[in-house]
């Protein structure tokens, strides 16, 4: 650990000097060069590491007058691509866990409720329990990530976006603060792609309905699309129904040539039943939760919350989901501006605010939250394009502040009559703000030859206090827990891009990323309950890529990089019961090292291959675990231990025909496969949630309309999970225990039969839909 220390320490303070210096002075020396716009050719998974210099600069929209500002992959950096062709456009893309899967590196796993779904980068998040962390989420270059780091992909319908771009590995030195696994960029359809409007439907099992409308186009100065949605379904489990509605709106208006506003406006509203998470005992004898109605009644294998009968303690009744009315109320709003203005033919300032609330009711296990979580983000920034010492370079250059005031109650549940709550167990107000600086350049030595080198600092100040409250007989007791905690990260990045041939690129990158925690993480105790959780500290990693991509013909993309990351005071979730609130803490030290694949091929006419392959390996290399059972303590080396919840192996693999000319053409089928590993969910190794393998297959058809007034038909019929596979979409982390009477640690057994953990996969699901164009 002293190694790594005084990389993450003494080498990040020599490189901020170094290289704020070397953006702000070197980049703007010399002649400068104009640049012509560069329109990337989107592909379902491209090579990585981005073209030569000179490119676009970073974080700056295209050409003059386009109405969208999205990342197009800095050089040096890992990054997949994901486009609607085979992914959105020709099938139901019910959630985005459907579409990020075509990423390489990319894990999902089943949320809490309706389309809300885990994403994990590199096996970063994996661990997560309802919110999405260790990554930032962009759309149209405006931040979705708050300042707590939370992101969530309710609000997030696929229909509404034409490109995803998915960056891998710490990218603290581009995002900041949270980005230790990577970022994930979503692109919205502009109004010039859209160029008219559609209506689409789709519909298929489990009461799945899905309406959506989407307008656009250009009109002067002006341009615009904008998305609708409403989604609803009952669910394949019992309790398990929903509805969500989505607007998304991207504008711009282009005064001139050189100055550009565009505006961002997101809404979601949800509501969800949610099923039971049971143990896999449990998911074995009834895996959909099927007959759980009632609890006098329940079918077996059916999972039952022990409610306290007065909502604050004494004797307990067990409930249902159903009868205790489990749920998710949500509504996310952001409402984003952003102002660019080119200096010059090579220089570009832009200014950029975003409001985003996140209000939430969820009455949900065994407890209840209720709050509001609004938050500010400012950033501005600099890019130019020039001379660095006769060489060709961008550099870049930019400040950002973001604020989050949050407050939040928690209540116990109390049984029957709705979602009935019962006695205030924690009341929490806090206040998370961060401050910070980022500059990057990219160099082209020579025509061959790219180098890169960026950096990010930041600092963070959280104040907050929770109160926390029990009850008794003899009365009510109540804590107090405050925290003024403050953080100072930094996060250089160097990069090295060489091409051999037109045909070949060869990357390597050393890049460090650091997550700070969040005020919520502070204030949840290790038993799952509010209270004093203030010594968390910063999730800093190391880490160290090495790939290559190659593109021997057209219709032919390949590449494979492999990773080695280093972690310091990993952050790491997990449950400690039954309807318990996941806590949160700090393992001293562990390793993450793999091997990611992309490739796509039309090997024949009409045909197309694709595959995205991930290799994880993930271990504790420092963490003694504290355990505690009735008056006992021990203590658990969990050293050489497999980290939970990342599955070594996954793969998704697709086989397409599209009809390419004749009376048949724009008729088109597919057959993909999805293969997760099985992976451990507890510290100790001692259980494991098994793999899976699912077939998905489609059809679908695309025909220009002559003559009339719709100009585009759209059709499509998919089956997912065509062999009606029984499989475990989502296992939260179950914290081992140890004998009250003996010490002794319990073993699988125990850990088998604890519920609050698994959500099973969809049955064989039929999904048809259509969308007309005009």
């Amino acid at each position: 650990m002293l190694g790594l220390d005084l990389i993450l320490g003494g080498a990040r303070r020599r490189a901020s000097l170094a290289l704020f210096g070397l953006v702000l002075v070197g980049a703007s020396s010399g002649g400068a060069r104009a640049q012509e716009a560069v329109t990337l050719e989107e592909l379902s998974v491209t090579g990585e590491g981005g073209a030569p210099v000179p490119v676009p600069g970073f974080g700056v929209s295209g050409p003059p007058n386009g109405a969208s500002l999205v990342i197009d992959r800095p050089v040096g950096q890992v990054v997949s691509q994901i486009d609607r062709k085979n992914v959105i456009a020709n099938r139901p893309a019910t959630s985005i866990g459907s579409v990020l899967v075509n990423s390489p590196g990319v894990t999902v796993r089943q949320g809490n409720g309706a389309r809300d779904v885990i994403v994990s980068i590199r096996g970063n998040n994996a661990r997560s329990t309802g919110v999405i962390k260790n990554m930032v989420v962009l759309e149209d270059g405006f931040s979705l990530t708050q300042p707590d780091g939370a992101s969530r992909f309710d609000l997030t319908d696929p229909r509404a976006y034409s490109r995803i771009d998915v960056f891998r590995g710490p990218q603290s030195a581009l995002f900041g603060n949270y980005a230790t696994g990577g970022a994930i960029a979503f692109r919205t359809r502009t109004g010039r792609e859209i160029d008219g409007y559609e209506y689409g439907v789709d519909a298929g099992s489990f009461g799945y309905l899905s309406n959506y409308f989407t307008v656009g186009g250009v009109s002067g100065p002006f341009e615009i699309s904008l998305f609708a949605s409403d989604v609803r379904g009952n669910g394949y489990q019992d309790h398990s129904s929903y509805d969500t509605q989505t607007i998304n709106l991207l504008a711009s208006y282009t005064p001139t040539p050189d100055n550009r506003f565009t505006l961002k406006v997101i809404n979601n509203d949800l509501h969800a039943n949610l099923a039971a998470r049971s143990s896999l005992a449990q998911y074995r004898i009834n895996p959909y939760q099927l007959g759980c109605a009632a609890a006098a009644t329940a079918a077996p294998g059916c999972t039952t919350y022990n409610y306290f009968v007065n909502g604050a303690f004494g004797r307990t009744v067990p409930v249902t989901a159903t009868e205790a009315s489990l749920q998710r109320n949500d509504r996310r709003t952001v409402v984003a501006l952003r102002y660019e203005h080119d200096i010059d033919a090579d220089t570009t300032w832009r200014t950029q605010l975003v409001f985003d609330e996140r209000n939430f009711n969820q009455p949900f296990y065994t407890t209840a939250s209720t709050g509001s979580y609004p938050s500010w983000n400012f950033l501005t920034d600099l890019t130019k394009r020039g001379d660095l010492f006769g060489l060709p370079a961008v550099g870049y250059v930019a400040l950002a502040y973001n604020r989050l005031d949050l407050g939040i109650a928690t209540y116990n549940r109390a049984p029957y009559n709705g979602p009935s709550l019962g006695g205030l167990i924690g009341d929490q107000n806090a206040v998370q703000d961060n401050l910070g600086g980022r500059a990057r350049v990219e160099v082209a030595l020579t025509d061959r030859v790219t180098a890169v080198a960026g950096i990010s600092a930041e600092s963070t100040r959280i104040t907050g206090r929770n109160l926390a409250y029990s009850y008794a007989a003899s009365g009510i007791t109540r804590s107090v827990a405050d925290t003024d905690r403050r953080y100072l990260n930094t996060a250089p990045e160097l990069a090295l891009v060489y091409r051999p041939s037109d045909e070949w690129q060869v990357r390597s990158r050393v890049a460090t990323g650091y997550t700070t925690p969040a005020a919520s993480n502070l204030f949840i105790t290790p038993a799952g309950l509010p209270g004093n959780n203030t010594q968390l500290k910063t999730q800093e990693n190391l880490g160290f890529d090495l790939g290559a991509d190659w593109t021997p013909a057209p219709g032919v993309t390949f590449s494979i990089t492999g990773f080695y990351e280093f972690f310091r005071n990993e952050l790491v979730s997990q449950s400690p019961g039954a309807g318990l609130q996941a806590y949160t803490f700090n393992a001293p030290a562990s390793e993450h090292r793999g091997i990611e694949v992309g490739a796509d091929w039309e090997f024949a006419p009409g045909w197309r291959a694709t595959a995205a392959y991930g290799f994880n390996d993930q271990y504790y290399t420092k963490y003694v675990e504290q355990i505690s059972g009735g008056t006992l303590t021990r203590s658990f080396d969990r050293a050489g231990n497999r980290i939970p919840g990342v599955p070594a192996n996954q793969l998704l693999a697709r086989v397409g025909y599209d009809v390419p000319t004749g009376p048949l053409a724009g008729l088109g089928a597919f057959v993909e496969t999805v293969f997760q590993d099985d992976f451990v969910i507890d510290n100790a190794n001692l259980l494991k949630a098994p793999g899976y393998t699912i077939v998905n297959a489609n059809i679908h058809y695309e025909t220009a309309l002559n003559g009339g007034y719709a100009k585009r038909l759209n059709l499509y019929v998919e089956v997912r999970n065509l062999f009606d596979t029984v499989y475990i979409a989502s296992a939260q982390n179950l914290a081992n225990s140890i004998s009250a009477t003996t010490g002794f640690q319990n073993g699988a057994a125990a850990l088998a039969t604890t519920t609050g953990s698994i959500y099973a996969g969809a049955p064989r699901t039929f999904t048809g839909g259509m969308k007309l164009s005009f």
